[in-house]
């Protein structure tokens, strides 16, 4: 089966790299309710305010506690501070773009274990220089809400298994 960049599933891909592409439906309710208690900090990078306060709103709905960051830079800068379970990364981005952020992220020992997803266009030239950065997990724009929490949740949830076990998270490591 040929997944939408024209490769064959699977193919051309490291193992535990997730390519989600959905497109936006139409408007309705998509989470009723707050789910109490945390369900981990999400560190969402994207230079697009609107972008920004869609995603955060979607995760913490899901119970995700979200920081934000405006641009790459930014990202490197409060990361240590903010200890994220997993960080979204828009690509084009002012300052530092989302591959010079994964690629900081993954060379630096104190954050190469962080779950990195790209929240972008997801063009194959896109996913193919994210895998090259470290990135685990890629959403197109626009993206399903469901997707977005799905793959952070995922995402997360690698994290603590690989915490648990004592081993980092990230493919970086």
């Amino acid at each position: 089966m040929r997944n939408p960049f024209g490769r064959e599933r699977g193919v051309g891909r490291p193992e535990g790299v997730e390519v989600a592409k959905t497109r936006t439906r139409g408007l309705r309710a998509t989470y009723p309710q707050v789910v109490p208690g945390a369900s981990g900090r999400v560190l969402v990078v994207d230079d697009n305010k609107v972008i920004r306060q869609l995603i955060k709103v979607n995760l913490e709905l899901e119970g995700f506690e979200v920081v934000t960051a405006s641009d790459g830079a930014e990202c490197l800068d409060i990361v240590h501070r903010v200890q994220p379970d997993a960080i979204t990364l828009d690509v084009v981005m002012p300052r530092l773009d989302g591959f010079g952020a994964a690629a900081q992220l993954r060379a630096d020992p104190r954050t190469r274990h962080l779950p990195v997803a790209i929240v972008s266009a997801c063009t194959q030239h896109e996913v193919e220089a994210g895998i090259a950065a470290g990135v685990d997990a890629f959403l197109a724009k626009p993206f399903e809400p469901a997707e977005l929490v799905r793959i952070v949740r995922r995402l997360v949830e690698r994290k603590d298994r690989r915490e648990r076990k004592g081993a980092p998270a990230g493919r970086g490591a």
